[in-house]
C-alpha cells in the first residue's frame, strides 16, 4: 500500500476511533477523584468570575488541590457553565474521552514523522486494545489529558529541534500549548521544558561533534527559542492555576514539592497484602505496569529492541534514545526517590503514549525488514492472537476496561484479593442505576436512604426522595440507611478471597469477568444501629440484645460481632466476649479492635505472652494502628524497658506526633533520666 493509502486509511481508522471512544464515554461511571476535583474546579471558576474575590480554591486542606493547576478540568467547566450544560459529568466525560483521542492521535502522528503511515496505524491498533488506557479516557481528567500534554511535548520538542521543516511556526505554538497543559495540569509538568533544554543541548554538542565548531549564530537561535517557548508555556500553564497566580515561582515550586512528597496515603491491595501506600515495595510501579499492559503491546517493544540497528538512521536512532529517555526517566525517578504511589500506575499513564509509540515501531520495522509474505501473515496472525485477551476482556466487560489484567497474572480473576480492582468506583454507577429501577416499585413516595463507600447522590439527582450517606463499608452499622451501593475498594483481601464478600444480604452483584465489583445491599433490620446507639450511652443489656439479633441477620459484620463482644465484656461475660471477638476473627482475622479487645482479655487473664501476640498482630495487619504499639510496649515494659521503648520508637517513625506514644516514652525516662523525659514532654505540649 502507498504512503498515500496508509494515510487515508489512518485518518479514517482515527476518525473511527474518535467515534468509539465518544460513544464509550456515554457509559462512564464517576470516578474516584471526579467529584471532587469538578468541586475545586467550580471553586477555580468562581475564583475568575469574581476577579479573584472567592478564594475558596486557595484553601484546600483535605483534598491538596489548591496545588495542582488541573487545567483541563476547568477548561470542561468553563464550558458547562458558558453553554449551560446540564448532564455535568456526561460532558465531563466526552471530554476525557476527547483528550484520549488527542493522546492517540498525537502518539500516531509522532510514528508517522518518524515511519510513516503504517507505523501510525499500528498506534491506533495497539491502543485499541490498551483496556487500561481506554478505561481512563472514559472519565479521567487528570491523568489522560496530562498524558496528552506529555507526549505532545516530547513529540513537538523533538520534531523542532532536529526537523528543518517549513511547519517551524506551528510546531512552536503547539509546543507552547503543550508545555503550558503539562505545568497546569500537574506541577510536574515543569519537567518537559527541561527535556527541551536537554535536546537543545545534544543537539548542539552532536552538531560540534560532527562539524568540530560551534555556530553561534545557532547557539543564539537555540537559546532564544529555549527562552520564548519556556516562559511562554510557563505562564499559560499559570493562567488557570489560582494558587500558582499569587506567588508565580515560589509557589509553583511549592506545588512541586508537594506532589513529589504527596502527604495522602491509603491502603492497597498488592501482592495478596494490604499495605499502606507509603510502605509498598520498591517495584509496585514496575510489577503493575506488567500486569496490566496488554502481552502484545510488549511483544511489540521486543521487535522495536530487536530491529532498531537496521532500520533507522543515526539521527532517527538519536530520537529514539531521546523517547526512551522520557519513558524511563520518571519511573526511575520515583523509584529512586522511594515515592508513595497508588490506584494502580494511574499516576503514570502519561508514560504509556511512549510505550505504544515503541511498539507500534517495533511491529511496523518488522514489516519492513521481512518483506517475505508468510512471514507477514505469521506477524499478523500473532498480532491478532495477543490481542484476543484484551480485546475480549473490553467486550464482556463494558465499561470497565481499566479493571484489565493481563495473562501474566491470569487475568481479572487472578488479580482478584491480590491487586486492586475498581480502586476509581466505576462500578458505582450501574450499582445506582439498578437500585433506582428496584425502587420503582418499593418506594411509594416514602424517603429512602442510600448508603455507599462512593457519592453516588449524582445518580439520583432526580429522585427528591432518596438522601444519600457515606460510609466507610466496615462502619456501615454506625449509619442509618436502608440500600447501600459499596464498590470492592478498601475492602480486606483476605475477605475477597474467601468470598466475605458481597455479604448475604445483598440484592444485586455488579461482576466483572466473573467476580464481584459492586453490591447492592438491603438492610433487612436496624438493630445493630440501634445496638450501638444503646452501647453509646452505656446500656449493655439493651445493647447485648439487640446487637444478638443483628449478628444472627448479618453474620459477615465485624463492626456488630465486636460491638456485642465489647456488650458482653462490659456486662462480665468475658468468656462469651471471647468466642464473639473469636467469631469476628473469622469475619476478618485483621480486624484490629478485635485483635486488641482480645489482647485486653489475656491481660485480664494476666497472659502476657498471649497479649503481645495479639498487639503484634494487631501491627502486622495495619502498621499504623498506633494504639497496639503502646499496647504491646506497656506488656514488655514490665519486664524489658529497653524493647518497650523500641516499640514506642517504631510508632514514632511512622507518626512522630503521636501523643500516647510520647506519654509513654517519656513515662519511661521519668525515673532514671528526666532529662530525657522532659524533652518529650516539651515535645507534646509543642503538638497542638
Amino acid at each position: 500500500m502507498t504512503e498515500k493509502n496508509l494515510k487515508i486509511t489512518f485518518w479514517a481508522l482515527a476518525l473511527a476511533m474518535l467515534a468509539g471512544l465518544l460513544l464509550i464515554s456515554r457509559d462512564a461511571g464517576i470516578s474516584g477523584d471526579e467529584e471532587v476535583h469538578y468541586r475545586h474546579s467550580e471553586m477555580v471558576y468562581n475564583y475568575f468570575s469574581t476577579l479573584g474575590a472567592d478564594k475558596s480554591s486557595l484553601d484546600t486542606p483535605q483534598t491538596h488541590l489548591q496545588y495542582y493547576g488541573q487545567t483541563y478540568d476547568n477548561l470542561t467547566t468553563a464550558l458547562i457553565h458558558w453553554f449551560g450544560i446540564e448532564d455535568i459529568y456526561g460532558f465531563r466525560h466526552l471530554m476525557s474521552s476527547f483528550s484520549g483521542w488527542l493522546t492517540i492521535l498525537v502518539t500516531a502522528l509522532f510514528a508517522a514523522w518518524i515511519s510513516g503511515y503504517g507505523a501510525a496505524i499500528f498506534v491506533l491498533l495497539l491502543f485499541a486494545v490498551s483496556p487500561t488506557f481506554l478505561g481512563h479516557s472514559q472519565n479521567n481528567l487528570k491523568d489522560i489529558p496530562f498524558a496528552m500534554a506529555y507526549i505532545s511535548s516530547v513529540y513537538y520538542s523533538l520534531k523542532l529541534v532536529f526537523s528543518e521543516d517549513k511547519s517551524r511556526k506551528l510546531t512552536t505554538l503547539l509546543l507552547i500549548l503543550s508545555i503550558g497543559f503539562a505545568i497546569g495540569i500537574r506541577p510536574g509538568g515543569i519537567l518537559v521544558v527541561f527535556y527541551l533544554g536537554l535536546f537543545i543541548f545534544l543537539k548542539l554538542g552532536l552538531d560540534w561533534l560532527q562539524l568540530k565548531k560551534l555556530e553561534l549564530k545557532l547557539l543564539k537561535k537555540f537559546f532564544l527559542l529555549f527562552v520564548f517557548i519556556s516562559f511562554s508555556g510557563y505562564l499559560l500553564g499559570l493562567a488557570s492555576w489560582p494558587y500558582a497566580l499569587q506567588n508565580p515561582i515560589p509557589n509553583t515550586l511549592k506545588s512541586y514539592e508537594v506532589m513529589t512528597r504527596f502527604p495522602t496515603t491509603v491502603r492497597q491491595i498488592f501482592e495478596g497484602n494490604f499495605e499502606w501506600s507509603n510502605y509498598l515495595p520498591w517495584y509496585y510501579l514496575p510489577k503493575y505496569m506488567a500486569i496490566t499492559i496488554p502481552v502484545i503491546v510488549f511483544a511489540g517493544v521486543a521487535f522495536f529492541l530487536l530491529n532498531t540497528r537496521k532500520n533507522y538512521t543515526s539521527a532517527q536512532k538519536i530520537q529514539l534514545l531521546l523517547l526512551l529517555f522520557t519513558i524511563l526517566f520518571p519511573i526511575l525517578f520515583v523509584l529512586l526517590k522511594g515515592s508513595n504511589l497508588y490506584g494502580s500506575w494511574r499516576h503514570f499513564l502519561f508514560v504509556y503514549p511512549g510505550i505504544v509509540l515503541i511498539s507500534a515501531l517495533g511491529f511496523h520495522a518488522f514489516f519492513l525488514r521481512f518483506g517475505h509474505r508468510f512471514v507477514r501473515i505469521a506477524v499478523i496472525g500473532l498480532f491478532l492472537i495477543l490481542s484476543f485477551h484484551p480485546a475480549k476482556f473490553m467486550a464482556e466487560n463494558h465499561p470497565y476496561y481499566y479493571l484489565y489484567y493481563n495473562q501474566f497474572i491470569g487475568g481479572l480473576k487472578g488479580a482478584y484479593g491480590n491487586y486492586e480492582t475498581d480502586y476509581y468506583y466505576h462500578s458505582m454507577r450501574e450499582g445506582a442505576e439498578w437500585l433506582q429501577e428496584y425502587l420503582k416499585n418499593k418506594q411509594n413516595g416514602n424517603k429512602v436512604i442510600v448508603g455507599g463507600n462512593f457519592p453516588v447522590q449524582w445518580f439520583f439527582r432526580n429522585n427528591a426522595t432518596v438522601e444519600f450517606v457515606y460510609f466507610n463499608y466496615h462502619s456501615r452499622s454506625n449509619h442509618d440507611w436502608d440500600y447501600a451501593i459499596v464498590a470492592n475498594s478498601y475492602i480486606s483481601p483476605w475477605q475477597l478471597k474467601n468470598k466475605q464478600w458481597p455479604p448475604a444480604n445483598t440484592i444485586h452483584t455488579v461482576t466483572a469477568d466473573g467476580v464481584p465489583v459492586c453490591a447492592v445491599i438491603e438492610r433487612i433490620t436496624k438493630d445493630d444501629l440501634e445496638g450501638l446507639r444503646a452501647s453509646e450511652k452505656g446500656d449493655n443489656i439493651k445493647s447485648a440484645l439487640l446487637l444478638q439479633k443483628a449478628f444472627e441477620i448479618d453474620p459477615q459484620n465485624e463492626l456488630i460481632c465486636y460491638k456485642f463482644a465489647a456488650s458482653l465484656a462490659g456486662l462480665n461475660r468475658n468468656e462469651q466476649s471471647v468466642l464473639m471477638l473469636e467469631k469476628c476473627l473469622e469475619i476478618n482475622p485483621e480486624y484490629e479492635p478485635a485483635l486488641i479487645m482480645l489482647g485486653n482479655q489475656a491481660l485480664i487473664e494476666n497472659n502476657r505472652e498471649k497479649a503481645a501476640d495479639y498487639f503484634k498482630k494487631a501491627i502486622a495487619a495495619n502498621r499504623k494502628y498506633f494504639d497496639a504499639y503502646v499496647r504491646l510496649a506497656a506488656v514488655y515494659a514490665e519486664t524489658n524497658i529497653d524493647q518497650a521503648r523500641k516499640v514506642l520508637k517504631d510508632c514514632l517513625k511512622i507518626n512522630s506526633r503521636y501523643k500516647p506514644a510520647l506519654q509513654a516514652l517519656a513515662d519511661s525516662y521519668r525515673d532514671s533520666k528526666p532529662e530525657v523525659a522532659k524533652k518529650y514532654d516539651e515535645i507534646i505540649n509543642g503538638i497542638k
